[in-house]
Parts: structure tokens; sequence; C-alpha cells
């Protein structure tokens, strides 16, 4: 047991510090689906089960993977702070909600690239209207692989001669999903709900108009008109995160892989936007599957371009006050590494 006050561990002022920069990763549907507690000793993070989105994803395979990209937030702010943090994931298999547990050693070691990632959290944004090409392509696509590996996650590019089927099988999905009440009924939700600190903002939809100008987008409710970067063709990259199976750990490495990915672009000055319908639907995922160079389970799409200069400093997507996702519980001891 540590003891209050122990030098060997955070503070639990570091612990709050790290933890509201780890609760700007993003989310589906910015359900923001984590919960922490911290014992004094030990952090532990779980899957926010009241969250959990029925019509779009049953499996809660989404929200594990927002999870990850949230741990793997919360491990680099804690890196940028002087802590390491040794993390055991799904630590219980009798508590599937519990998605990992952090232990810490103090760290005075090199940052690399973790102080830049770090710094990125702020500016990092979905972004869903048409972009530019990113500029040294190759290399970016080398670093995301590089990133991704560790966490047994594949990163595929699409060919631009797949571009037009995985626009149809996003279309697909779109009409599927039009027939569908109850999916309809919960995106409605998270883009009109009344809590202000979750949910999709009015802010961050595009118009029917700007929608029409980017080829592989997810069909959120539109905004009123209007006709933003409309001298842009969309030329975004479009990559996929793929795992060899379809666990929730390996939904949870593919969420962290996600979070180095995302925060290496911005860093970079890069925009990005995460696309998850295209994995939603059997029959869409499995289409995605063969545009892909490596045999996997595809998890993920993601949109990698640069916005217009003056489209890069936009209001921040609401969060959930941090007393909302996170307790301090001294007793607490759900798991202890060994």
């Amino acid at each position: 047991m540590h003891a209050e006050g122990d030098s060997s561990v955070p503070d639990l002022s570091t612990v709050r510090a790290a933890l509201t920069v780890a609760c700007r990763a993003p989310s589906v549907h910015n359900t923001q689906p984590w919960r922490w507690v911290f014992d004094g000793g030990w952090l532990f993070l779980y899957l926010d089960t009241e969250l959990h989105l029925p019509a779009a994803d049953p499996q809660s395979r989404q929200l594990t993977i927002s999870c990850g990209a949230a741990l793997d937030h919360a491990r680099q702010a804690f890196v940028s702070m002087g802590w390491f943090p040794y993390v055991t994931r799904m630590p219980d298999p009798h508590r599937p909600q519990l998605l990992a547990v952090f232990e810490f050693r103090p760290w005075d070691g090199p940052l690399n690239r973790t102080a830049a990632r770090v710094r990125a959290i702020p500016r990092r944004h979905s972004d869903r209207l048409p972009m530019s090409a990113p500029d040294d392509w190759p290399a970016v696509l080398d670093t995301a692989r590089e990133l991704a590996r560790p966490h047994h996650v594949t990163v595929d590019e699409i060919a631009d001669s797949d571009r037009v089927r995985l626009a149809e099988a996003a279309r697909h999905v779109t009409s599927l999903r039009s027939h569908d009440r109850a999916y309809q009924d919960e995106l409605q939700w998270w883009t009109a709900s009344s809590e202000s600190h979750q949910g999709i903002p009015a802010a961050a939809l595009v118009s029917a108009t700007e929608a029409a100008r980017t080829d592989v987008g997810r069909a959120f409710p539109f905004a009123p008109y209007s006709n933003r970067r409309a001298d842009l063709a969309d030329q975004s990259r479009l990559i996929v995160l793929s795992t060899v199976g379809d666990s929730p750990g390996q939904w949870l490495h593919t969420g962290e892989a996600l979070s180095n990915v995302l925060l290496e672009c911005t860093a970079r000055g890069l925009t990005t936007g995460e696309l998850t319908q295209v994995t939603e639907l059997a029959t869409t995922r499995s289409v995605l599957a063969e545009l892909i160079t490596q045999p996997g389970v595809p998890q993920i799409v993601l949109r990698i371009g640069v916005a217009p200069d003056e489209d890069t400093d936009l209001a921040p997507t609401p969060r959930r006050p941090l007393s909302e996702v996170f307790d301090f519980r001294p007793a607490h001891r759900a798991h202890r590494t060994s």
C-alpha cells in the first residue's frame, strides 16, 4: 500500500492534470465512455457501460477503442510530467469493464516525440470538410505504421483506385442505416442532445453541400447550409487500422495506436478525421477487408490531410467535467499488478 505523500507515485494534483489532458481523446459520437479511479498508488481505467450505443455499437467495440485512445493520451501525459506508467490491460477476465491498470515509476528519461504529441492534444479535432493532400506523405505513412506496430495494429493505405469502392460502401451503410429507426434515434440524440458536455456540437457538423464534396465521410445530420472550403477538392489520404482478431484487448490496442497516429499527425500540422461507420456492419467491413494489403480485421478508417490555416484554430469540442469521470478512492483495490 502506498502511503499518502509517497514520492514514488504521482500526487493527486498530477493525476488530475494528466487525466484532464487524457479526456481530450476522441470518442465515438463524443460519448467519452471512460471512468478513472485513483487509489493513491494505482490508476484504474473502466469502460462506462452506461454510455453503451446499442444500435451503432452493440459489442461496445467503438467504445473500447475510444477508451484505448484515452489510455494512450493519459500514458503520454504522465510521461511528459515525469511519470512512467506500466500498464496492465484487461487485467481481470471476470470484470470486462476494467480495461487497464496503471502502476507508476518516476521518469527522467528522454521524451523524444512525446512532448510534441502532448502539446498537440488541445489542437487535435475531427475534420469532416475537404482537405488538401498531406505533405511528405510517405514519411507520414511510415511513421503511422511504426507507431501502430507495438500495439499489433497494422496500417494500410487505401489506394486511389479503391476509393470509389470504399465510397460506395460508405453510401451503402448510410442507405441501410437510414431505415434503422433505433440507429437514427441514437444518432439524433448524440448530435442534438441538451447535454452540453457530450455529443457532437452543431459547429462540428457539415452541410449537405460540404458533405457532397468529400467522397468518403460519415452521414451525420446535416448542418444548415454553408459552403466552407468551396474551392478545395478533397485530397485527403485514407488509412485503415486493422488487427489480427476482433477481441476487446485488440480494440483497446487499436485505440492506443489511433491516439499515437492522430497526435503525431497533429504535431506535424496535419488534420485528421476518424470514420467508423464502414466498420459497423459485416457487409461493408468485409469490403474494407478486401481493400487492405494484409489479412486482418478493419477497425477504423482515418482521413489525413491539410486544412486551410484559417480553419485550424477552432473551438474545442466540449468535454465532461473531470468530476464526472474521475474518482479518488484511497481504499479502492480492484486489481494489483504483480
